[in-house]
């Protein structure tokens, strides 16, 4: 038994020594490509990785003056702090509600994009529409945030005076509750639906035509192609960037909320992006905005792993 159990730990060294040489051999290898990817590593270390060291504030009573080291340990206290706040309670709902519709509407666009652009034949209306809708993508939320505040203006925005040209009201959209979610959903869509398309194109692009010729020779309609042939092939495309997507979901869009809100939609529009800017920003109080911060991205973290997880057991490849 004792030479059994001998025999296998030299066999798993042996492996490991060989694999550790085999990944030797490919870096060298392919030096060239390493050292391309070089600069993006010390980045991500750099400004990732080597700040990872402050969230030890969440855990402290931090103050300027005495500075992470110096600052007096309290444990858990801002955790349970936040978790009995109300205000926290809202934002986190309102994060939840934000994220889960634009997973619903903002994430499936790029998709339904995807599926029209691959069904327009005449290729120059083709690049038109993709350009047309890759262009807001390069705008910052600052210059869409401009854009809306100007076509919702209730005095002198574009939309508002159609209203009123039917007999209709003015509406300060961005200043009642019911309907400053639809706004975020809507500008969204509009911002980033066309450069979500682009994964999917790319997708569609790499399946079988033979698949479509034969599914024609059957008698097969557009409509039929796509649900039978297209979304079945793109279909781990489509869960990967689902994957991402979840891990994002207590990401509800500071850049844009931030330009679109004021505080009488904070009840259906603060998030906990915009919370921890106010808290630790604004009214300085730094442990517990981290504490926030850590709690966010704990839970992003569960999410993707859990996500993961279902898309292997319902036989997609998953992430790893």
């Amino acid at each position: 038994m004792d030479l059994d159990l001998l025999s296998t730990d030299r066999v798993s060294r042996s492996k490991g020594r060989s694999d550790s040489s085999s990944l030797w051999k490919a870096c060298v290898k392919n030096k060239t490509l390493y050292l391309f990817l070089l600069p993006a590593i010390i980045w991500y270390i750099v400004f990732y990785y080597v700040p990872m060291y402050g969230i030890t504030i969440a855990f402290k009573d931090f103050t300027i003056d005495k500075g992470i080291l110096g600052s007096p340990w309290v444990g858990m206290e801002h955790f349970k702090t936040m978790w009995n706040s109300p205000e926290f309670t809202r934002v986190l709902r309102n994060t939840l509600v934000i994220s889960g519709l634009k997973l619903l509407f903002v994430y499936t666009s790029g998709i339904v994009l995807a599926l029209a652009l691959n069904e327009i034949f005449h290729e120059k209306f083709k690049k038109l529409v993709q350009s047309v809708t890759y262009l807001p993508h390069f705008l910052s939320w600052v210059i869409i945030g401009s854009i809306m505040v100007e076509l919702l203006s209730p005095s002198s925005g574009l939309i508002n005076k159609i209203i009123m040209l039917f007999g209709g009201n003015p509406i300060y959209f961005l200043a009642e509750e019911k309907w400053f979610v639809p706004i975020l959903i809507l500008s969204d869509i509009w911002q980033s639906c066309g450069w979500g398309s682009i994964i999917y194109l790319a997708a569609i692009a790499s399946i079988d035509q033979q698949l479509y010729e034969a599914a024609t020779m059957d008698g097969a309609g557009r409509l039929r192609k796509m649900i039978s042939i297209t979304l079945p092939s793109i279909a781990n495309v489509i869960v990967i960037m689902m994957i991402f997507n979840i891990g994002y979901i207590m990401n509800s869009g500071f850049d844009q909320i931030f330009n679109l809100y004021n505080p009488r939609v904070y009840e259906v529009g603060d998030i906990l992006d915009t919370y921890v800017y106010r808290v630790g920003l604004v009214q300085m109080n730094y442990s517990f905005s981290a504490a926030v911060g850590v709690f966010k991205n704990v839970i992003g973290l569960v999410l993707v792993l859990l996500a993961n997880r279902l898309a292997r057991r319902f036989g997609q490849k998953g992430l790893w």
